[in-house]
């Protein structure tokens, strides 16, 4: 026998004595517990089966048991196998949809989430931590974004322990998550027709569905975005070629490197979210990001947006490849070869606009002052793990692969505590990394254009508007109001007290229902320019 069948032997006998363990002795959790029951049906990529499913949960602080009554949920869903790569795994990722007895679908909540049909049930397996995905939804939540929210579970399937899953919301347009408009098949002229929209940039498999390309060469390829919503099947002829227009026009600004307002880039792009999603990526250092499972939206009348983050396994150092486990160089300007997946071309070509590395700069500093200070950030890893401290030791009697390198692991420790405390480090030297590539100095820049703006309130506004700077500025100044296409449609000679603006839009100066770019100028520099939003 070779050696590398013994090994394989070792790894199974394991598994089934770990397994029929863990059948034996398992009583009751600290976490919710997920029982499907398939009913002789296999579960497989595609098309979903109808199941029973049933949730125990007996809320906060207390145990559940497997003999408690199903009291969270109780009835039929919809499931199938969803991801790409990690469907080779043997601890399978499922996405789900809640049905009525009938098969339709029903909205219910789900440990207290928002009611929706459409959830994930996620298996951490490539990650040992098993909190990479959480964590980062966590962080970014902080910063003000939609992010899957999440409940950590242990599942049973046909009565086998299946280990620690994470129930999370699936990425979907609707009020309590992408809270974009709804677009209808009637929604093709006019307003109507400029959202919402999400679009999604990634491998066509595991759901990837029809969608156009980009104009420009990304080394070895063109940026594929596909419809994610409205789906291919229900996008209208005229929609399409709106959003595809629309992010052309984008790409156009970008490579022309049209930066300087009116005209530039921020006619079709809101750089505040493409810079929050910067710096989550560049601080997980995602070996995926950018190229794979990312997301653009637009809201009605809207510029396009990025997000919400999605898929975060391979991060914080848990990669072997494209240098995604050292803790310095940036993920978008990072050399991927021959990879038909590279990133798109704007990143680097937003990175060579001085006013977005500036805000870039600026917002890093803010957030590494309490959201991503090193101990908040320890602060959520301690808490998550500490959720799952118990439910961990099953999971990997069930799943034997601490000290086994499951692919892509760069680093493979012994235990679970060595993989969060390497984690926990990586994390320290990445931060260390980002705070001097992305220095910010409040009194450097004063010459520079970049926002001084400590808020815009409120925003959206009815006929008034108080813009607060930084204190330190007074005089007179000028107030620019620009269309969301680039047109000057107000200009007003304005008083600055203190770093605080009051603006008038009523009687002859009102201003019809829309998004605007307010720009602020004092002693020949533009002190602000920001979306606001006329109330209707």
């Amino acid at each position: 026998m070779s050696s590398n069948l013994k090994h394989f032997f070792v790894l199974f006998l394991i598994f089934v004595l770990s397994f029929n363990a863990i059948a034996q002795t398992f009583t009751s959790s600290n976490l919710p517990l997920v029982v499907i029951t398939t009913n002789g049906q296999t579960i497989k990529d595609d098309p979903k089966v109808i199941v029973d499913m049933g949730i125990i949960w007996n809320g906060p602080g207390k145990r559940n048991a497997l003999s408690d009554p199903k009291n969270n949920y109780n009835g039929k869903v919809g499931i199938e196998w969803r991801g790409s790569s990690s469907q080779g795994f043997p601890k399978k990722s499922y996405g789900f949809e809640t049905r009525s007895a009938d098969g339709l679908d029903i909205d219910v909540s789900l440990l207290d989430l928002p009611k929706e049909n459409d959830w994930i049930l996620y298996a951490p397996y490539t990650d040992k931590t098993m909190i990479r995905d959480v964590l980062t939804y966590t962080l970014d939540a902080s910063l003000g974004h939609w992010s899957p929210r999440c409940r950590f579970v242990e599942l049973f399937l046909n009565g086998s322990y299946e280990g620690v899953y994470v129930l999370m919301e699936k990425i979907k347009r609707n009020k309590n998550r992408v809270d974009i408009a709804k677009l209808t098949t009637t929604d093709n002229a006019g307003e109507a027709l400029t959202g919402g929209y999400i679009v999604k940039i990634d491998k066509t498999t595991g759901g990837g569905g029809e969608g156009w390309s980009s104009n420009y060469s990304n080394i070895v390829g063109r940026t594929f975005y596909q419809y994610d919503y409205p789906k291919s099947k229900e996008i209208t002829t005229v929609q399409k070629s709106y959003i595809q227009t629309y992010i052309r026009l984008m790409e156009n600004a970008l490579y022309q490197e049209v930066f300087n307002f009116p005209g530039n880039y921020h006619e079709y792009l809101n750089d505040s979210s493409f810079i929050d999603f910067m710096i989550i990526n560049e601080l997980a250092k995602n070996v995926d990001g950018y190229r794979l499972s990312s997301y653009l939206y637009k809201g009605k009348n809207d510029r396009i947006n990025c997000g919400p983050i999605w898929d975060f396994n391979l991060t914080y150092g848990n990669a072997d490849y494209y240098n995604g486990w050292s803790t310095s160089g940036f993920q978008y300007q990072a050399y991927l070869g021959a990879d038909y997946w590279q990133n798109p071309f704007w990143w680097n070509k937003l990175m060579q606009d001085p006013a977005y590395v500036n805000k870039l700069k600026k917002r890093w500093t803010t957030l590494r002052k309490k959201e991503l200070s090193e101990q908040r950030i320890a602060f959520v890893i301690d808490s998550l793990t500490n959720v799952i401290s118990e439910a961990q030791v099953r999971n990997y009697q069930r799943w034997p692969i601490l000290g086994v390198k499951v692919w892509p692991n760069y680093y493979v420790g012994s235990s679970y505590v060595s993989e969060i405390n390497w984690m926990k480090n990586w994390i320290t030297s990445r931060l260390a990394f980002l705070d001097q590539q992305w220095p910010y100095d409040f009194t450097g820049y004063e010459n520079q254009f970049v926002s001084q703006s400590t808020s815009i309130f409120p925003n959206p506004f009815n006929d008034r508007l108080t813009v607060q700077l930084a204190p330190t500025v007074n005089g007179e100044g000028i107030a620019e109001i620009f269309s969301s296409g680039g047109m000057l449609i107000r200009k007003q000679n304005i008083d600055i007290q203190n770093g605080q603006i009051q603006l008038d839009f009523s009687g002859n100066n009102s201003l019809s229902p829309g998004i605007f770019i307010l720009r602020i100028n004092h002693n020949n520099r533009v002190l602000l320019a920001e979306k606001v939003v006329k109330r209707p």
